[in-house]
This record gives structure tokens, sequence and C-alpha cells, in this order.
């Protein structure tokens, strides 16, 4: 292979030719990565295959193969080039995103003070901003960027421009390896096992004890790390260097993997399916090995799904083929894991962003290998370097976990229904609240449809009670939040040793603090949003840019140290719980106490253990999580989700309501929810403590196809975000008009519809000012074509200083 298309991890959109030198051409082959010239600098490449139609004199060289084997199959390839197409990404970019963090080489621009620039210090011939600029660079070389940030001075390209010029500094480009890479360790071997070692050794001085014991743990368990002989001897570190040069071992250099499990895992017997459990078992194996196809799996919540899932896996890997398992959480990771390593042992892997470069890489290299059959993960193990998939299972597919919000704002579930297509294998997508672009796409026989409809077990649904708060407005201190009948219920089911789940998807303290003397809110000074107060830390922070403030801080406005803590987090639930129930054992699970690595696995083990009677949390707790112990839920505030500006508010309540009420009587005790909201009547509440899916879907999606939203229409979301609030605006403004024209100039594009601009539900964010408008179709085809025609015929005119134009296809989030 003489000349190659390489995608280069930059943000670029071509692909690129490059010739191989010929020592190379036996160690080319599609998905090694190449180091490669591109304009001035050096950075990686990703083989995609042999270049076509190319003049030997106009392309340039690559300079190494900087893999041995390659990072992913080339099966992949159309696979990720069809990703970039349709979400409109750097095929290089989405390579990069796939594949473990840290592996490839790059170079950067650094600086260095020059002899004439150190003697300008000391004659005081320079400026004061060159002085500090000479002054950072006498301890290192580094990058402009790294100066501006340490130094806190504006470093412009014509100031350091200027310096190079009079020889006071030198450019040169620094080349970065790779932080990840494979792990090995010292293994020693025992020489010669067949041979007595006494007799061996008997004309030479005797064998201390030390290394007699050394030889005898060998001989009998095999070659063993130093690590592990240390544990015996605690000096075999330099003990068996000696041992090596008297030819009694061998140390030698193993490749080793970063074991990311947990505790060690007891097999299980695989149980009887229910009759239930076995129709759709035989529904789903009749699709596999038969081509591509989708299946919806609407099962309720406790009616056995993983269970389906692994009975499918088994046939699965039976057949030769390989399996992908996406759960929309690290939260949910864990217990999925567990349950699969039960079964399957070692051919399980792990993906996710939990893990440290080092893990990532080696359960990657491990399903690259064969040695892992299964890979477990959240929205990036879609990207499993497997070779051939018969089945991607998308658990909980209805969670917008699975659509990643910036840079590459990819869906995973949309992904496991492109890559089964292009592998021949079954996407089947699990839940009991199915997303309505899912169910439609059932009812309308594009997908095929099967359901579980009741639970495992002699246990049936929870009975769901709903509280008007609006009986509480007048109602001051922690009665406000826990009404009489929660409270009651909570007591009740302490008394009778089992466990309580309370729900409100808000962290922290006080969400909402303002200052009792003018009025005015404690907001972020980088965001149009208000602080938040993490009692615990002591501190009011934001949400959004992780700017804080001390929680003894007074208004920005008139100075008053009187600020008044409104709004409700789950800290402050935490709070006033641990008071009216002093003597029960509470815990909370939100993003602030699961941050560490370790931290939510206890807790969850804590549930398990029953040491803990109250678990509050947010949207974490709501998902998938099995303890029969939890027998009462108690929803704080099931409104919150209904008050987003964004068309599928009613949508996300209903499937938050339905699946952390599905958290309460999965054992053998019934189950209890008491729901407590200010929109009793609305109808995706009603819906909700009826348990009836298809009221809902019947009611919104008339809604939907009424105001011409998904499923019945595709939307592209543009964001305009700037420095200046008024050049943010008219430039959003502008964006529009020639979305506009492009509609009026070309025909294809008048099924589009251009919505705005206006100002984003939140206006600022880290300092940006931001703007958006949704672009609508029928079809996808004049919305890509739209934005192709906007992006690069057009980029002159989109593009502006301090000004950003991002896209987002079917967008989530409308913040």
């Amino acid at each position: 292979m003489s000349n190659i298309e390489v995608a280069v991890a930059l943000p670029v959109f071509n692909t690129y030719t490059y010739g191989v030198p010929e020592h190379f051409y036996d160690q080319v082959s599609p998905g090694k990565r190449v180091f490669i010239p591109f304009g001035q600098r050096k950075v990686t490449g990703y083989i995609l295959g042999q270049a076509q139609n190319t003049k030997p004199d106009s392309i340039k060289l690559i300079i190494d193969i900087l893999d041995e084997s390659p990072l992913f199959p080339p099966s992949m390839i159309p696979f990720f080039k069809w990703t970039a197409d349709y979400y409109m990404h750097p095929l290089g970019e989405v390579i990069k995103s796939a594949l473990p963090k840290g592996l490839n080489i790059y170079d950067t621009l650094c600086l260095s003070i020059t002899k004439k620039g150190k003697q300008a210090i000391i004659k005081k011939s320079v400026t004061s901003i060159e002085k500090t600029v000479l002054n950072f660079l006498r301890h290192e070389s580094c990058s402009q960027k790294k100066i501006k940030s340490k130094a806190g001075i504006p470093v412009t390209d014509s100031l350091i421009n200027g310096m190079v010029k009079q020889g006071l500094l030198t450019k040169q480009r620094k080349v970065h390896s790779g932080k990840t890479n494979s792990k090995s360790e010292r293994y020693v071997s025992f020489v010669d096992s067949e041979t007595d070692y006494q007799h061996k050794n008997s004309s030479k001085k005797k064998l201390s004890g030390p290394r007699k014991k050394i030889l005898d743990i060998l001989k009998s368990k095999g070659d063993l790390s130093v690590n592990e002989l240390k544990k015996n001897v605690p000096t075999a570190i330099n003990l068996v260097r000696s041992m090596q040069k008297d030819d009694q071992v061998t140390i030698y250099k193993k490749k080793i993997y970063r074991d990311p499990f947990g505790e060690l895992i007891i097999p299980d017997i695989p149980p009887q399916l229910t009759k239930e459990q076995g129709k759709v078992v035989a529904f789903i194996q009749n699709l596999l090995g038969k081509g591509y196809s989708t299946c919806l799996l609407k099962g309720v919540t406790g009616s056995g799904k993983t269970e389906v899932y692994m009975q499918l896996s088994e046939l699965v890997i039976k057949k030769g083929r390989s399996v992908i398992v996406l759960v929309p959480e690290i939260a949910l990771i864990t217990q999925t894991e567990q349950r699969f390593r039960s079964r399957f042992g070692d051919t399980v892997a792990l993906l996710h962003s939990g893990l440290s470069d080092g893990e990532r890489y080696d359960q990657w290299t491990r399903i690259l290998s064969g040695d892992a059959l299964i890979a477990i993960g959240a929205r990036s193990a879609i990207f499993a370097p497997f070779k051939d998939i018969g089945l991607i299972v998308v658990d909980e597919e209805h969670d917008d976990s699975y659509k990643q919000e910036h840079a590459f704002c990819y869906n995973a579930r949309d992904l496991a229904v492109v890559r089964a297509k292009y592998l021949n294998g079954v996407a089947l997508l699990g839940s009991a609240t199915p997303s309505v672009q899912s169910y439609y796409n059932a009812s309308t026989e594009k997908y095929f449809k099967t359901s579980l409809t009741r639970r495992i077990g002699e246990s049936s649904l929870p009975d769901i009670e709903i509280i008007d708060l609006r009986k509480n407005r007048d109602t001051i201190g922690i009665s406000r939040f826990i009404s009489n009948e929660l409270r009651s219920a909570i007591r009740k089911t302490l008394d009778r040793g089992e466990q309580v789940l309370l729900f409100l998807n808000q962290r922290g303290f006080a969400t909402h603090p303002v200052c009792a003397a003018c009025g005015e809110a404690m907001k972020c000074k980088n965001c149009s949003v208000t602080l938040t107060l993490h009692k615990k830390t002591n501190a009011f922070r934001c949400h959004y840019c992780g700017y804080t403030r001390p929680s003894v801080s007074h208004c920005a406005i008139c100075g008053s140290s009187d600020i008044k803590l409104l709004g409700l987090g789950t800290e402050k639930v935490e709070e006033g719980i641990k008071a009216l129930f002093p003597d029960a054992r509470v815990s909370r699970m939100d993003h602030d106490t699961t941050r560490r690595k370790g931290s939510l696995l206890k807790i969850l083990k804590g549930l398990k253990k029953q040491s803990i009677d109250i678990l509050i949390g947010t949207q974490m707790i709501a998902k998938g999580h099995d303890f029969p112990k939890i027998t009462l839920v108690g929803i704080i505030c099931a409104d919150l989700s209904l008050n987003f500006p964004d068309f599928r508010a009613s949508e996300k309540t209903y499937q938050l309501i339905s699946q952390v009420s599905g958290r309460a009587g999965r054992g053998d005790m019934p189950g209890k929810v008491i729901l407590q909201t200010y929109n009793p009547d609305h109808f995706s509440i009603v819906a909700a403590r009826n348990q009836n899916f298809n009221s809902f879907y019947d009611q919104e999606i008339c809604f939907r196809k009424q105001l011409d939203y998904p499923p019945f229409t595709r939307i592209i979301r543009l964001q305009v975000s700037g420095m200046d609030r008024n050049k943010t605006c008219e430039h959003a403004i502008k964006v529009a008009d020639i979305c506009k024209q492009l509609k009026t100039d070309n025909q294809i594009f008048n099924s589009v519809i251009v919505l705005g601009p206006i100002e984003s539900p939140v206006p600022k964010i880290a300092n940006r000012y931001r703007w958006h408008l949704l672009l609508k179709s029928r079809k996808i085809k004049p919305l890509h074509g739209l934005i192709q025609n906007l992006f690069f015929e057009n980029a002159s005119g989109i593009r502006g200083k301090n000004i950003k134009v991002t896209s987002n296809i079917d967008p989530f989030s409308m913040i």
C-alpha cells in the first residue's frame, strides 16, 4: 500500500492522502495510527484504507506507524464515516472520541527565552509586559496559552511575534507522546524445574532460607510477579536479581490488565424463565442471525428485562458473535456488570468514563484480542471495537443520558441501531417507559415490538398516592416539602424494618438564595443563573460554570449579610429528614456524594446490606436499581421537569415519575409511592399515577403532531454564542437570515422551517451570551443539506470575532 487515506485527529472535515515509505509497506493496515506532517505541525492520524487516484508527487510521506496492530477493526470504518456525516463532526475527531484517551502523539508551539532576552531583563530595555513574559520563561519553556493563564496578562500574537523579531524569544514545536499505554509487571520463573535445585547447587554455597522459600513457592505455584513474592518474602525484590545471576530463576516482563472490577463475583445459575420472559426470548431469538432488525422491549419495572438480556447474550455468544450492553449512567453499570460477570465470568469488559485512562485502554485491548465477548458501559461503549456484533442492548432506552450535548453531539441509542444495521445484528431497546420516538417507530412497524407486563414472582406494581402541595403553601419549615402523609408513611416503613427512597431531582441545600434587604438573588458572575448553596462545603456554587462564593458572602447589590436560603435541594431534604427521624440511618446519593471513586459503590452496598434506612437522591436513584427492601418511595416534588422550556417536558416528567416509582415493592413486600405535586391534574402525572403508558402516549403524540415536533419532524438546533450581548444577538439574526435566504434560493430546502432566533433559556453561560434557532423538516436530508451549505458554502458569513456557531443534530436539551 503506497498511498493511504488518513483521518486527522484535528477539527478538519476532509480526509487526506499520504505516501508510505517502502520500509513501512508491510506494517500498513486500516485501524492503525500514523504520525504525519500536517501543515507546520506533526500530528496523529488514523489509516482508513488505500487512497485512490492521487499523483505521487503531490503528497507528503508519513513519519511513523504508531501501532503494532490496529486499534479498531476495519468493519468500524464505514460506521465511523456514517456517524461523522450524520452528526456533521470531523471524522478524525469521531475516531479520537471513540478511542481510549491519552493515546495520541501531538506537538505544541513552545516559547523559549534567548540569551538576548535574558540580557534585556538586566538592561531593562523591554516594556513591563515583555519583562513579565521573559521572567516567566526564565524558569521553563512553555506555550503562549500557559503564559496567559498563569501570568494573568494579555499575551497577544502580535506581542509574541514582535518579541521573536527582536530576538528575545524563539518558537519551537515540541512533540508530546501519548500518556496511555499498556502496563507490565516483572514476573519470576523457576529455572529447570525437572532438576533438584539442591543437588544442582551442592558444589556451591548452601541456599539461604529466603532463596529456598522463593524456589519452593515458584515450584508449587508456577510463575509469580515480584509483588506477589514480596508478600511471602519481603526481600524478594533484591534476592531474585541475584538468583537470576546464579541461574536459579528468570525475570521477565509480562503485560497485565489493570482491573476495573469490584469484588469477586460468585457464579450464578440461570433461573427458570417466566412464561412471559420465555416468549420474549423466543421472539427475539427468532430475529438473531436473520440480518438487521431493531426490537423495542417494553417491560414494566421489575419484570426481569436484565435476565432476558443475559439469556439472549448467551445465545449470541454461542454463535461466535459479540454483544454490547449499554446502560444510561455509571451508577447502573456496577449492578449490571455484577450480574453479567456472575453468568459470563472473564468474557465481560467495561467501557465508561469512570475508568482511568489505563483501565479503559486495557479493556479496549481485551475486546480487540477476543478475550472479552461482552462489553458493558455507558454511551461511549457503543464504539467497543468488536469485529462482529450479534446483539446491541440499550437498557432504559428512553434516557437522555445517551445523548451527548457538547462537542461531538451523538446519541448512543440511535447509533446502536445504525451499528446493528451495518453488522446485520439485532438492536434491542428496553424500557418500562419507552421514548415517544421509539414507541412511534414500533407503532409504525419500523421496529419490532414485544412486552413484559408482569413483575417477577408475586410482587405487584406499587400503589401511588398523589398529595397536592398547594395545600401546604402557607406552611413553614420542613412540613412545606414533607407532607403529613409522607411523614407518616416513612415512620410506618421504618417501624417495619423496611427501607425508604426519597427523590428530588435537584442537588444542593438552597437553590434560590436571595437578599432579605433588597430582594436580589445571589447570582453567578459568569452565568445568568442563581447560585445554589452547598452547605457541606460552605459555598454558593454555579452548576453551569463551577463559580463559587463563600457561604458568608454579602449581597452584591446592597451589601446586606441577611441572605434568605430559599429553594429546595437534596442536601436540605437530608437535613430535614435527619431532624424528623433521628433514629434513622440516612444517606444521600447525588453528584456531590458520588464524585470520589468507590463512593457510589459504597452507597449501593449500604442499601443492599441494609445499613441505610432512608436514601435521598436525584435521578441517579431513579433508574434500574433493584433493592427488595425498599417499600416506600417519596417523590418530594414531581413538577420540576414540567417547568423546563422543552417540548419533551411532559415525556421526561412521566418517565422520571414512573421510573422512580418502580423502585418500590420489588421484593416480597408490597410497595407504596407518595407523589407530591403542585399540578395533580396534569396528564403526565395522572398517567404516571395510573401507571398507564398508553394513556400518556396517546395524548402526547397528539400534541407532537399538532405542533409538528418529533417524531413527525427532525430538528437541528443552531446555537450562537459570543462575548458581547448585542453582537451575539445581531449575529444570530444574521445566521437566521442566511438560512432563510438559502431556503429561497434552493427549492430543495423549501421544506425546512426556521424558528427563531431567540435568546436561549439560559442566556449566558461561562461569560458567553447565547442565542439559538431551530430548523425543522419532515426529512433529515434537506436539513443536512442546508446546514452543510451554511457551514461550508457560507462559512465567511457565519464567522465572527469571538462568535461561535454550533449545530446539534436531533437535540435533547433546549437549555
